[in-house]
């Protein structure tokens, strides 16, 4: 029975992979739209916190926009101490004629710091369609002009774009870009081909000013760790649509560890799992590489040997296919090991994500409760007020 169930497993996985690998070929990424004349005025918002190497471009990328209307950018920092505040600032004197303004944010509204910038940058918004975009993110000149139009569709609530790991500079930044831009948009992609999307994905959202003030305006995710997935989640419960834009944004990380990697995917794990938890527990049958081994190990017949090993190559050749053609870069067969050993590692994320939840987040540590909002943890391990 044991044998029988492990090959029904590799079979369904290998069946869920292929699927996958289907819905991505299938979507037109990087197609670029035929843009307007005109279009409605934008109003960026850009939450800071610290700075790298990479925040000045990535920053940078958004005042070169090429946008057919006009643009309202609003940087926030929580303290005029923060040295990403020199950077803004340098922008600012670099590109005089932009309507950008830096906003000291310093009033703490909420378990989620960066919704409660976002709070404070709220009353200054000027234009009808917002978009929120954090600060690692790189985008091309042309993005804004090709994600604003997908709003003119009455019926479309919010717009955001997949993204990428631009510069997977250490190996176990290889394993998270390996998660994200081989796996993660086409896992998406596959969820949307069962149902209506009812999440936002956060490194650039877009909404009209009037859809944001239906939701309750940013207070309404004050003290939630996923405010994406919430955002999106009260633009779906208004009867409107989540939209995906071609147009691809890159994400720029400073250089991390296997620790600094494994913290951050194992808070992302445990986030899920309190957001969708039944999805989330049935997410280990999507393993690829975990059913084909122990089926194999078990088994030990070279019939079985060929069909597993035929799974496993198939995960390792859609993956780095996947991660291609996102990247718009030549397939790296250097990374051909990588896929198989995220899938292994993947197995600990996920029966840690149910060991607990708790986590540390911008150097403060938090316990997720059962809703998906934040409850701080003080030094004797009870909790902390917020606003």
């Amino acid at each position: 029975m044991l044998t029988a169930s492990l090959a029904i497993l590799t079979a369904v996985s290998f069946a869920l992979t292929f699927w996958r690998w289907i819905a991505g070929l299938r979507f037109p990424l990087h197609r670029r739209m035929v843009i307007a004349a005109s279009l409605p005025g934008l109003t960026l918002l850009k939450p800071l916190k610290g700075c790298d190497a990479e925040t000045k471009n990535c920053l940078r990328s958004w005042f070169l926009q090429k946008y057919p209307g006009p643009v309202q950018i609003l940087l926030g920092a929580a303290s005029s101490e923060d040295p990403v505040c020199v950077v803004a600032r340098e922008l600012l004197a670099e590109f005089p004629q932009a309507d950008a303004r830096l906003i000291l944010c310093a009033e703490n509204l909420g378990a989620n710091a960066k919704v409660s910038t976002l709070r404070q940058l709220e009353p200054h918004i000027r234009h009808p369609l917002v978009m929120i975009s954090d600060a690692d993110v790189r985008v091309p000149a042309d993005f804004s002009a090709n994600v604003a139009p997908h709003l003119a569709d009455p019926g479309a609530g919010l717009v955001n774009c997949f993204y990428r790991v631009a510069n997977p500079s250490t190996p176990a930044m290889q394993w998270e870009a390996t998660a994200i831009n081989a796996d993660f948009w086409t896992q998406v992609l596959q969820a949307r081909s069962l149902k209506p999307v009812d999440f936002a994905l956060g490194a650039v959202m877009t909404l009209p000013a009037a859809q944001l003030k239906a939701i309750g305006g940013f207070a309404a995710l004050s003290d939630y760790l996923a405010d994406d997935y919430q955002l999106g989640r009260r633009v779906a419960s208004q009867q409107k649509r989540i939209v995906f834009a071609t147009v691809v944004a890159e994400c720029w990380d400073a250089p991390m560890n296997w620790r600094q990697v494994w913290a951050h995917q194992s808070r992302w794990a445990r986030t899920i799992r309190l957001c969708q938890p039944f999805p989330y527990f049935l997410s280990i049958v999507n393993n690829s590489t975990l059913w084909p081994l122990l089926w194999l190990a078990l088994a030990r017949q070279p019939a079985v040997l060929a069909v597993c090993g035929g799974c496993v190559l198939f995960r390792i050749g859609a993956a780095l296919q996947q991660q291609a053609r996102l990247t718009q870069s030549p397939a790296k067969f250097s990374y051909a090991g990588m896929p198989p050993v995220k899938d292994l590692l993947d197995v600990v994320i996920w029966a840690g994500a149910f060991a607990s939840n708790r986590i540390t987040w911008r150097g403060e540590r938090y316990r997720i409760l059962p809703d998906g909002k934040l409850s701080k943890i003080g030094f004797g391990g009870g909790k902390l007020g917020t606003k």
